[in-house]
């Protein structure tokens, strides 16, 4: 097992890098001026050259590659003596640090990632994740519990009910769930629910986590802002755990270490929970990682017709605003969740299913 993590963990730091290059290539040739947009487009030629040399986009691209690694890795070189060295241990931006070799004007520093200032802001752009993420992992939990629980039950009974009228009716809404857009959806739901139904369901159309008392007393956490985005983000999950469940379980049950429980005189209750579900939860994971991990990402549009304030909302303000290091930092913290997701994908399978070799 520590072996079988350890690759784990090698293949994913392999893919963290591509994914750092990717993100490096494409948002530096990318048109616009950085300088130009945190000054405006009247600013003086002396202040924009102050700012590239302050972001080192003076320096050659090379330069700046190694220095976008250098400031994300936990591990870093830096110059302590020379404010003006490009590499130089500024306090303000890796505080807090701990030095563990020092040669000469050089430190080897254990740190936090860095990932640079908003353009429009000048906040951190890890401030600005470590607010926005409790919401939307807060969303995307919520969202899969639901998938998971409705769907496991809904495919076990349509297995169990194969052909009858309650399976034909769940593979219908199975497939339209899974083919309905999430930002259709959110409009479809937000209107219904809380536009139409309003007066009976007490839900509003836009809403985050947190809201400020109408009184003027503060803000106030509101679980029921909470409904109708993890509703719409859970949908097409839900239809993917029905679809799964039902094909795996059916698989499963026609084994004959099943035929052999029921010869046993084991109930069929006693049968499904403790024999067949666990036989057959293999791909279920698969999809509960892969989709809870596309929910982290995919949250973009349902948080933004909801106004639910996480980490899709971020990303479109940036967008509209071309704050670079905003989005940058939100793909590589999205790719950095991803990866850690498919790593205990692999780890839960060798524990869930003996007959996966770890080798």
């Amino acid at each position: 097992m520590p072996v079988f993590i350890f690759k784990r963990l090698l293949y994913g730091l392999l893919v963290l890098f591509g994914v750092i290059t990717l993100v490096f290539i494409l948002f530096n040739i990318l048109p616009g001026d950085p300088a130009r947009m945190m000054l405006g487009q009247r600013a003086d030629i002396s202040s924009v050259e102050a700012i590239h040399k302050d972001l080192g986009l003076d320096k050659p691209l090379l330069t700046q590659y190694f220095n976008f690694l250098n400031d994300l890795s936990p591990v870093s070189l830096h110059n302590k003596k020379n404010p003006e060295n490009y590499w130089y241990l500024n306090p303000d931006k890796y505080s807090p640090y701990l030095k563990l070799i020092s040669i000469n004007k050089t430190s080897l520093v254990l740190k936090i990632p860095y990932l640079r200032k908003s353009y429009q802001t000048k906040r951190e752009v890890a401030a600005v994740i470590a607010e926005a993420f409790p919401k939307t992992l807060m969303l995307a939990a919520v969202s899969m519990i639901f998938a998971l629980i409705i769907g496991v039950i809904i495919g076990i009974l349509s297995a169990l009910y194969k052909d009858g009228i309650f399976d034909r009716v769940a593979m219908v809404l199975s497939v339209m769930g899974m083919s309905l857009p999430s930002f259709f959806a959110a409009i479809i739901i937000a209107w219904v629910f809380a536009f139409l139904l309003s007066d009976y369901t007490g839900l509003n159309m836009t809403g985050s986590l947190y809201t400020v008392d109408d009184f003027g007393r503060g803000e106030y956490i509101s679980l029921k802002n909470l409904i109708l985005p993890a509703l719409t983000l859970g949908i097409r999950p839900l239809g993917v755990i029905v679809e799964l469940t039902r094909s795996s379980m059916l698989d499963v049950m026609s084994q004959d270490f099943i035929r052999t429980a029921r010869a046993k005189g084991l109930s069929e209750f006693r049968v499904v929970t403790r024999h067949a579900l666990k036989n057959a939860l293999n791909p279920v994971v698969t999809a509960v990682s892969g989709w809870f991990a596309s929910l982290m990402a995919g949250a973009v549009f349902v948080e933004y017709v909801f106004d639910w304030k996480g980490i899709g909302v971020v990303i479109v303000d940036a967008l509209e605003k071309y704050d670079f290091p905003v989005i940058m930092g939100t793909v590589l913290f999205i790719s950095v969740i991803l990866i850690i997701i498919n790593i205990l994908t692999d780890i839960s399978y060798a524990l869930l299913d003996p007959r996966v070799k770890l080798d």
